[in-house]
Formats: C-alpha cells, sequence, structure tokens
C-alpha cells in the first residue's frame, strides 16, 4: 500500500465513521437499531451500490468480526452491573443453553419442511439465529425501563449464548457426519466450564492488580482494561474453551470492581464498542451482494416467523419453567430475543467451510435479521408498556469516579447527580457521609463553589468527594443509597447508612 492510498482509505473511513455517528441520531429517534443503519451504509458502498464496491472475503469478515464481537461483549460486560444480574444468572443460563437448543430444534424443523433446505442447512441456519445480539440487546434495553431482572437475563443470554452457537455451527459446517448429540453437549458444557473459569480467574487478577498498581497515567486505565479483557478472549480460545464466555465474564469483573476512573473505563470501552459495530455492520454490508437477496426473501420470512412465534417462545417457556417468572416478562423475553450482526457473522462460518448451498444459507440469515430487526426494535418499548413492565420514574444510578491519591493514602471521587437522584433538595450534612469523607467541593452550571454543611444539592451538580482509604467503599455506598432512598435512607431501611 502507498502513501497516497492510505490517504484514500483514511478519507473513505473517517467519512464513512461520520455518517455512522450522524446515522446514530436518526436511530435513536425513530427507535430502530442502528445495526440496520450501518448495513445500509455498507450495502450503499458495496455491490450494485453507489461506488459498486467488490468485497467477496468471507474468511476475513469472520476475523474481524470474531475481533469486533470481543469488544462489543467486553463493553457490555463492563456496563453490566452485578447486582442487578446476580439474581437473573440461573435464568439466563437456561435460556442460552435449554433455550438455544429448544430454537434450533424448532426452527430446523421449519426450514427443511416449511423451506425445503437439507437437514445439514437446516441445522446451520437454526444454529445460527437462535443466539442473540449482544450489541442491538444492549444498545435498545438499556434505553427501555425494565425490571432488573428481565434486563439482567436478556444481557447475560446475549453475553453467554454465542458460546454454545459458535459450537454448534462449527459442528454443522464441518465435513463428515454430525456428532451424536450428547457428543455436541459434552464439547459445550465442556468449553463453557473452560472459558468461565479462564474469564473469571483472568477479570479477578486483572482487577487486583490495577486496585493495587497506581499507573503513571490516568488515561492508561481504560486500555489497560480492554487489554485485560482480550487476555481473557485469547486465553479461554487457546485453551479450548469459549473465549466469548471469558470475555465476557471476565469484564463484568472488571466492571463491578472499584476500579480507578471507571467511567472512564466504560467511556473508552463504549467508544471501541461502536467502532466495531460500525466496522463490523459495514463491512457485512459489503458482503452481501443485494440483487441475489430477492429469491430468498419469502423462505427468510418464513423460518424468521417461526422462530420469532413459535421457537424463541417455546425455548423461553421451557428454560424459564422451574424459576416461576410471570407471565408478562416472558413474553417480553420472547419478543425481545433480537437478532444483529452476530448471526449474520455465524453465517460466514460454512461459507468457509464449503459448506455446500452458503451462499443461500447467508443470504436467508441476512434477510431474516433485517426484516425481523426492523419488526422487533420499534416494537419493543410499546410491549413493555402494553404489559405494564418498568418504570420510568426510578433513580438513576449515580456516575462515581474514583481517582487513588496514593501518597495520601485517600481517594477524591467525582460524583455527577443525574435527574432522576432523590440526592436532589438534600443538605451536604444530610447526606451523613463517614467520618473520614467529606464533599469539598460543587460544580453548578459552569460555576465551582465550597459548600457549607447547609448547601442543598440540585440535579446536575458534581460533587467532588475526598475519602480515606477505609472508608472510600462506605462513602460510595451511602451516597448510592440517598441517591435512591433520599436523605432518610438507612432509617426507612434502604441500605448504606454511614455507619
Amino acid at each position: 500500500m502507498t502513501v497516497h492510498q492510505l490517504n484514500e482509505l483514511l478519507l473513505i473511513c473517517s467519512l464513512v465513521l461520520l455518517i455512522a455517528v450522524a446515522a446514530v441520531r436518526i436511530s435513536s429517534r425513530s427507535g430502530l437499531p442502528s445495526l440496520l443503519l450501518y448495513l445500509g451504509i455498507g450495502i450503499a458502498i458495496g455491490q450494485d451500490g453507489l461506488l459498486d464496491v467488490h468485497f467477496d472475503d468471507a474468511e476475513l469478515t469472520q476475523v474481524i468480526g470474531y475481533a469486533a464481537l470481543v469488544v462489543i461483549l467486553a463493553e457490555g460486560g463492563l456496563g453490566t452491573k452485578w447486582k442487578e444480574i446476580k439474581p437473573a444468572l440461573p435464568a439466563a443460563a437456561a435460556l442460552s443453553t435449554v433455550g438455544v437448543a429448544v430454537s434450533v430444534g424448532i426452527t430446523a424443523t421449519a426450514a427443511h419442511y416449511l423451506v425445503g433446505l437439507e437437514w445439514r442447512q437446516a441445522l446451520i441456519i437454526g444454529a445460527v439465529v437462535s443466539s442473540t445480539d449482544a450489541a442491538a440487546v444492549f444498545s435498545v434495553l438499556r434505553k427501555v425501563p425494565l425490571p432488573a431482572r428481565v434486563t439482567g437475563a436478556l444481557e447475560a443470554e446475549s453475553g453467554f449464548n454465542d458460546a454454545p452457537v459458535v459450537i454448534l455451527v462449527v459442528a454443522f459446517s464441518s465435513a463428515g457426519p454430525i456428532d451424536h448429540w450428547y457428543t455436541l453437549v459434552g464439547k459445550i458444557a465442556l468449553e463453557l466450564a473452560i472459558g468461565a473459569l479462564v474469564g473469571l480467574a483472568v477479570g479477578w487478577l486483572g482487577a487486583f492488580g490495577l486496585r493495587h498498581v497506581a499507573l503513571p497515567a490516568s488515561g492508561l486505565y481504560p486500555i489497560a482494561v480492554m487489554a485485560i479483557a482480550v487476555v481473557a478472549y485469547a486465553a479461554g480460545a487457546m485453551a479450548h474453551g469459549s473465549g466469548f464466555l471469558a470475555v465476557y465474564l471476565a469484564s463484568m469483573i472488571l466492571g463491578n470492581s472499584k476500579l480507578p476512573h471507571a467511567p472512564a473505563n466504560r467511556g473508552f470501552a463504549e467508544g471501541l464498542g461502536w467502532i466495531a459495530q460500525i466496522g463490523m455492520f459495514v463491512l457485512l454490508g459489503l458482503l452481501v451482494t443485494p440483487h441475489e437477496l430477492l429469491r430468498d426473501f419469502w423462505p427468510a420470512v418464513v423460518v424468521g416467523l417461526m422462530l420469532t412465534v413459535l421457537a424463541r417462545p417455546v425455548g423461553v417457556l421451557v428454560s424459564l419453567m422451574p424459576f416461576r417468572i410471570p407471565w408478562q416478562e416472558q413474553v417480553l423475553m420472547s419478543w425481545a430475543g433480537l437478532r444483529g450482526a452476530v448471526p449474520i457473522i455465524f453465517a460466514t462460518i460454512p461459507m468457509v467451510s464449503g459448506v455446500e448451498g452458503n451462499d443461500r444459507i447467508f443470504n436467508i440469515v441476512f434477510v431474516l435479521v433485517v426484516v425481523y430487526t426492523l419488526v422487533q426494535g420499534p416494537t419493543l418499548p410499546w410491549l413493555a408498556r402494553a404489559l405494564r413492565l418498568g418504570d420510568p420514574s426510578e433513580a438513576a444510578d449515580l456516575g462515581v469516579e474514583s481517582a487513588p491519591l496514593e501518597r495520601l493514602r485517600g481517594h477524591l471521587l467525582s460524583v455527577a447527580i443525574p435527574d432522576s437522584s432523590k440526592i436532589h433538595g438534600v443538605e451536604v450534612a444530610e447526606l451523613r457521609l463517614p467520618s473520614g469523607s467529606a464533599v469539598t467541593l460543587v460544580v453548578r452550571e459552569g460555576k465551582t463553589f465550597v459548600p457549607l454543611p447547609s448547601t442543598v444539592l440540585r440535579h446536575g451538580d458534581e460533587l467532588l468527594v475526598v475519602a480515606t482509604d477505609p472508608v472510600r467503599d462506605a462513602a460510595e455506598r451511602r451516597l448510592r443509597a440517598v441517591s435512591q432512598g433520599g436523605k432518610l435512607a438507612g432509617w426507612l431501611g434502604t441500605g448504606g447508612g454511614s455507619r
């Protein structure tokens, strides 16, 4: 590549990024998942498009897609709150294993008997589309005020189910006879166990190291966090385990470990996640040949209909039977099984493996994802309201960033008060922070002042709280408790008292 070619590439890539960023505005207003707009950009500049760029390297697309998925899972894990996901872990595990198995069986049967695909092709499609997409789920659910149990289960499922699905797709796409079901179950269980152990170990060691080693610059912490997440994926995959599960678990541990500059870490990961999504979706749009999609449009609609109205609901029902989850939440979980780029990436596996009819498999999956994302994404908030799920008035969580003061054996907490926080109207003295911590500065409407004990805090204020090392966690717990329960938190049963 010459310098001139590099200049052209940088210009095109930066313009695509700017267009994609602008498309997020359209997405937020219309309710459409941004992935559709990114796919549209790829199609527009690809074959049959404005620039007529010819790109057909399925193996490169698969490799880049895997790398992007690692970043997306890391960003999702960092933003997952343990207190929300903990009660939902058993349900999420059932959805990502039993639910996947039920979905694969029903969808493959429909693809074979209703569309006429061979059993191997039908099984591949059933496995590919049984994986919910982490990027789609994270981006849509975090805009909808749902019960923590529902959000936690769906987010954890989208982080967990990539592992068994990719094992199934690889097994179905390999040459030779398909393994017996008990062999596949054994492989899935072993890879999940290895991936979980590696992810937990790397996450714990990484969090321990970052808490006890002071880096010379704050900008190094986000880089270190993402590097640890990628180490978890690579170590898990090289140990013949599930790298996807490893990176998600490691990132979740890092995100819940009260690391220095935690909001900056999440912000950096979110930015990388957006770049990964944009690049992945645009590349997938380039790979598709639009005029070939028409022949597989109705087969994709039929398979998607069976997946959406039968396979997914039955999988949710069977998976959640032991948990006594209300029917309204089960209905929402059935409809919220969003597909995105992940199924399309997995559809490149049979292309790379040379499975007969792989182009048709890819086209069916592509059309299915686009059509049913158009249907499910915008209607999810409406369905949540119709089922009377969610509480829009629920207090938002505080944004608390911690910077270690090594020489002073203390911490400087930067606290942003969101609009729905119950800290609004509370005096500084009424926070009842533990001894050894104090509010030292308030930033309000661009002006900075030192507060008095009688200063009344407001929405939008930013506080600087200094806390000694022994009471740092207690101070943060108290701030979060007041944010959720008001100044009487601790006296009325809300956790986080100052003593």
